[in-house]
């Protein structure tokens, strides 16, 4: 395969899988707002500013912070570029670039997407419509991977399709863990602690999950180590590093292989550490290197896979 058209399969793959990871993110922001609090809802707000670095670029574009606002600037705001329609947009354009790639209901479900959406932003995104709108795009999101693995040639467009989108699931859930630590700190109240837990749960689909595994009450740590070191939990961490192994496996190359070395360690970390182990300096401290260890393992794929030889 050549590379400009792996290239093109993996970031088509990283973009829908970041427009829904926001869509999942600005969901839990909008329940958490509707909660009872003693004071400001900021830290509520913050938490998709926090969770894409896009802090300063909303204050400079609208000021202080609003729900109307803080909707529109993630969903359909152009000037932001970590926002759905953005990320809709780059990856309609890679999937336009590969479409020889790609089977005609695999496309047909990336391009009536990207139809659609373009007349919603037109129309505008309101308060009352947002919840409607979060689970369309994950509804769209679905549909593309059901047209993918229904479709698609279990062959090296395959492989970097999951890759990309493994890869950024797993930096997702990462910074979600991260942010979500964080407010758990700022804010120690057991009742705010209990529905921060869920809301966490509920953005990677994992509630039900969770009460299958630990059968009892939402404790931090639990729900951590399932989204972590729980291999049988599709979107921890242990699952997706272990099925970015896989695909690499696949693929294969010759000489150096530095992602493979590279993803061998880090499976080989979460696959044997236990919960103590892994988090003795810390859960911020290894969530932190964690993500360092993506981005090095994405320069890796990008450096011997997706730049022109």
């Amino acid at each position: 395969m050549l590379s400009r058209t792996a290239s093109g399969l993996y970031w088509m793959a990283r973009y829908l899988e970041r427009a829904e990871q926001l869509a999942r993110v600005l969901d839990v922001t909008n329940r958490l707002s509707l909660m009872p609090v003693r004071g400001s809802h900021d830290n509520e707000l913050m938490l998709p500013l926090n969770f894409t670095g896009t802090n300063q670029l909303f204050e400079t574009l609208n000021g202080h912070f609003t729900m109307a606002q803080l909707f529109h600037f993630f969903a359909l705001d152009d000037r932001n570029p970590s926002s759905i329609f953005n990320c809709w947009q780059s990856a309609w354009n890679n999937a336009h670039a590969v479409r020889g790639s790609l089977s005609s209901e695999v496309w047909e479900s990336i391009n009536s997407t990207w139809i659609e959406m373009r007349k919603i932003r037109q129309r505008g995104l309101t308060s009352a419509g947002a919840d409607t709108f979060f689970d369309w795009v994950k509804e769209r999101s679905h549909l593309f991977r059901g047209a993918m693995f229904g479709t698609l040639l279990r062959g090296d467009a395959m492989c970097f399709i999951r890759i990309g989108t493994l890869l950024e699931r797993s930096e997702g859930t990462a910074r979600l863990l991260s942010v979500n630590q964080q407010l758990l700190e700022q804010d120690p109240d057991s009742v705010r602690e209990y529905y921060c837990l869920d809301n966490l749960l509920r953005a990677v689909s994992a509630r039900e999950a969770y009460n299958a595994i630990f059968k009892e009450q939402l404790f931090p740590d639990n729900v951590n180590e399932m989204l972590i070191l729980r291999s049988e939990s599709p979107r921890s961490l242990h699952s997706c590093i272990e099925e970015i192994a896989n695909q690499l496996e696949m693929i294969g190359s010759s000489g150096e292989d530095r992602p493979r070395y590279l993803i061998t360690v880090l499976l080989a970390q979460l696959r044997f550490s236990t919960w103590e182990s892994l988090t003795r300096n810390g859960l911020q401290n290894w969530l932190n290197t964690f993500l360092d260890s993506c981005n090095e393992l994405a320069e890796s794929i990008n450096q011997t896979y997706l730049e022109a030889k």
